[in-house]
């Protein structure tokens, strides 16, 4: 064993510099650390493990898959460690960013059993480990060039189904090349030109990456289907206010047509000094007026029906609500993401308030603007104490995973260059979401 020997085997590790780059590319609004100390964390792992393998290729005379592949789960544990996206979507990056380098690593294994035949099985070339490199950094310059096209995917598609199916792809392509080397050079031809290995590479991989591109464009109809389904939804939310409003319109132009009777009843208490009567009928007839009338939170339209709708939901579930909604008019932030973040705010207030009996169910919302251009939302529920949490936040009570409710306010929050937090006592939940207007 020599120094030169190891240095020989060292550059076959280079290729994991693209593949994290590629990794964290799609991730930069999730990492938890700084960019600086992300790259810190991976360089201490890294570098060590480079060295270490190296060595151990060389003490045991083995080839680069049987360190490499123990490795990747480990290195997918410190990745995990590192951004706050949630265990589909973290998983389906690597997975896939893993999948993607192994057609670097069997082409640079094809041109290595070229170039060397005799020396191939024992030894991999440096010429192959440069080659291998410079076609892994070719990846990871695709991946930047559709970094953004990922990250709104991660950010915006919060189907974990959807995301575990490309897992399962990706890793068939990745258990396909890895089971896929040869073990003896002369299995690159098999009795055909050497050239159709890497057509064969170049179609497998051009395959993977139309399934990517379709995964891509089936993620926004997906998503716009939602948006449309929202619309929807809050459409009907106006229709059913705009009803509300007409039947009041309708009582109270029959209030003023039948006022002149309520004139002549107060003339006769009042010329008979009956004060407590002129009273009684004016408190009457002012709670006839006031009791059909819809409920105004703010100018928007759309976001008035969804509060009336919710308070009509809280009033039928025995739930004492103190709202006070202020928010900017004209609207400076999309009506859809204030109408998605206002009705999981609610609904989850409200189921909060269902698992308790009657009587002990509260709800207070506060928004208001400060500075001008800041809204500050502050949500209270009471609610039985239950909860699930871990190092990620809060999990649903209903299902497995995450509260896809408290996620979609965070995502809202995140998009509007702010932050949301959520605790809880033994009786109550805490919304705090801070958005810029």
């Amino acid at each position: 064993m020599s120094v030169r020997e190891w240095l020989e085997i060292l550059p076959q590790y280079f290729v994991l510099f693209p593949t994290a780059l590629s990794c964290y590319l799609p991730m930069r609004g999730q990492l938890r650390f700084t960019p600086a100390k992300t790259a810190g964390l991976c360089l201490g792992v890294v570098l060590p493990y480079m060295a270490l393998g190296a060595w151990a290729q060389m003490a045991f005379h083995i080839q680069m898959n049987p360190v490499l592949l123990p490795a990747l789960p480990v290195f997918f544990l410190l990745y995990r460690r590192t951004v706050t996206a949630d265990l589909p979507r973290a998983l389906a990056v690597y997975v896939g960013v893993c999948a993607v380098q192994t057609f670097p690593a069997q082409l640079a294994n094809a041109l290595d059993a070229h170039l060397h035949p005799l020396t191939w099985a024992d030894k991999f070339s440096v010429e192959a480990a440069l080659f291998q490199l410079a076609l892994g950094s070719l990846m990871a310059a695709l991946a930047f060039l559709v970094r953004r096209q990922i990250r709104w995917m991660i950010d915006n598609l919060d189907f974990p189904k959807v995301w575990y199916s490309t897992i399962g792809l990706s890793a068939v392509f990745l258990a396909v090349n890895v089971a896929a080397v040869p073990d003896a050079p002369e299995m690159y031809y098999a009795g055909q030109p050497f050239h159709l290995f890497p057509l064969l590479e170049g179609c497998a991989l051009a395959l993977l990456v139309c399934v990517y591109v379709l995964f891509y464009q089936g993620s926004r109809l997906m998503l716009e289907r939602a948006r449309l389904e929202q619309r929807t939804q809050l459409l009907e939310l106006q229709s059913h206010q705009y009803q509300a409003l007409q039947e009041h319109m309708r009582q109270t132009a029959r209030l003023r047509h039948d006022f002149r009777h309520s004139l002549r009843l107060l003339s006769a208490l009042a010329e008979r000094e009956d004060l407590a009567g002129v009273r009684s009928h004016l408190a009457e007839y002012e709670r006839t007026l006031t009791e059909k009338a819809p409920a105004s939170y703010c100018a928007n339209a759309a976001l008035n029906a969804l509060f009336g709708y919710y308070e009509e939901m809280a009033a039928s579930a025995q739930i004492k609500i103190d709202w006070k909604i202020q928010l900017p008019d004209p609207l400076t932030v999309s009506e859809l993401d204030l109408a998605s973040l206002f009705g999981n705010l609610l609904e989850n207030g409200i189921k909060g308030c269902r698992t308790l009996p009657e009587g002990k169910r509260r709800f207070s919302l506060t928004t208001e603007l400060r500075q001008g251009n800041s809204l500050y939302i502050v949500s209270t529920n009471s609610f039985n104490g239950h909860v699930r949490k871990g190092k990620n936040g809060y999990y649903s009570t209903r299902h497995d995973g995450r509260g896809i409710g408290l996620a979609s306010i965070a995502a809202v929050a995140e998009k509007y260059n702010g932050s949301a937090r959520f605790s809880n006592s033994d009786t109550e939940f805490f919304i705090d979401v801070v958005l810029r207007v």
